[in-house]
């Protein structure tokens, strides 16, 4: 989907000014919103593309207006709310105001390492060959899909070569709105600053993104 939080590129985002020495946490909150966005995965039975699309999800002012631990908070809040695991006055009120739903799946204390440990592999079967190979121009599509896409505007419509193949995985696009995972090619296409931006760019700047084969066509 576009929205405020596909800011890479954009004239008006300004630069990135990395804190030195920045802390993974600013806040015990933020280590909180953190765990529970994780743990209610399983008792949610939402994945990681569909958590990433509830909190791309909302209006520009929404968006823009929230630290990065609020806009995780606030996705939280949307997924247990159309789950209907929580209600909209527990929401408001902060605490259980009702007896607790069934849910199939829970994390345990006990098995949060080893969840962590395990990670969460996206590499599958490929049910086909690569399309493209190493060292091929291809052109990143113009597309405007509705929902969760991890092709960044700014690339959309420019021509770059596949760096490399890095096999089949899930598609974010499919996986994001329940209609299963749907393996694609993966590929690191390197485009050139000059062919993003134009003659303004640092002639010697790169960029290089991960796009899926349905993101890319032959130039």
């Amino acid at each position: 989907m576009e929205g405020a939080h596909d800011m890479g590129g954009v004239a008006w985002s300004g630069p990135v000014e990395p804190e030195p020495n920045e802390p993974m946490f600013h806040a015990e909150w933020e280590r909180r919103a953190f765990a529970l966005t994780l743990a209610m995965a399983l008792p949610g039975a939402w994945n990681i593309d569909m958590s990433r699309f509830a909190r791309e999800n909302r209006p520009p002012e929404d968006y823009l207006s929230k630290s990065y631990f609020q806009i995780w908070l606030a996705g939280l809040e949307r997924q247990v709310l159309e789950g209907e695991l929580v209600t909209p006055d527990e929401i408001e009120a902060g605490r259980p105001l009702h007896p607790a739903k069934p849910v199939a799946r829970k994390l345990t204390a006990e098995d949060v390492a080893r969840m962590l440990h395990r990670g969460g592999p996206t590499e599958r079967d490929a049910a086909s060959p690569a399309r493209f190979a190493r060292g091929d121009h291809v052109r990143a599509k113009m597309i405007h899909p509705p929902t969760h896409t991890r092709l960044p505007r700014y690339v959309r419509g420019h021509i770059g070569i596949i760096e490399r193949v890095l096999g089949c995985h899930v598609f974010p696009d499919s996986n994001a709105t329940g209609a299963g995972e749907d393996p694609q090619w993966l590929y690191t296409v390197t485009f050139d600053g000059d062919e993003l931006w134009g003659n303004g760019s640092d002639p010697n700047l790169k960029v290089s993104v991960d796009a899926w084969e349905p993101y890319l066509e032959r130039a």
